[in-house]
């Protein structure tokens, strides 16, 4: 497996049934009564996070998703730690139920808002600096997904072949990604 020269070795794989896994995590110290396990789902860009976040949360009953993509929307691509703290994980904590509009949303008239109902099981916070070191107070547990840099490149040239993220937007967003990931080692 192609590694960045900051990561540490990985393995040795193996391959678990997502149903184990979701029952390693949630067989962890329970959350505090009232609130949801918060779990951070973190990787690089197309090493597998959101496959992982809905496998998981289909695999949980009363499991959600929020993506940091949405709450980065139209902001900054990782200056967003605050918004997510104060919009969503502080409520979720206090056992609130959440509809947060970040600023962008509404400065650009996005619909909607990022949903989170009370009487979750399970919070899965899903994205490339979703475990940083600004966020680990208000998160239960993470999860790295590592995957080899050659899949990662792969899985990028389809994404902006396929018209999801444009060539443009990808050139501005690894010079970003990259720095954060060696600095913060999430």
């Amino acid at each position: 497996m192609k590694l960045p020269p900051e990561a540490p070795a990985a393995g040795p794989w193996r391959v678990e049934p997502i149903a184990d896994v979701a029952g390693t995590l949630l067989g962890r110290p329970p959350a505090p009564a009232g609130r949801p396990l918060i779990l951070a789902v973190d990787g690089r860009g197309s090493s597998g996070k959101t496959s992982l976040s809905r496998r998981l949360a289909e695999a949980v009953p009363g499991a959600a998703v929020v993506h940091t993509d949405d709450i980065a929307w139209w902001h900054a691509a990782f200056d967003w730690a605050g918004l997510l703290a104060g919009g969503v994980l502080e409520p979720v904590r206090a056992g609130v139920a959440v509809a947060y509009r970040p600023p962008a949303w509404d400065a650009r008239d996005r619909p909607g808002a990022v949903t989170v109902p009370a009487g979750l099981t399970l919070l899965v916070i899903e994205g490339v600096g979703a475990s940083r070191r600004a966020l680990a107070h208000l998160l239960d547990a993470g999860v790295w997904v590592q995957s080899d840099l050659d899949e990662i490149d792969r899985r990028n040239a389809v994404r902006v072949q396929a018209g999801e993220i444009s060539p443009a937007a990808f050139d501005s967003w690894m010079p970003e990604e990259l720095p954060l990931l060696a600095a913060d080692r999430p």
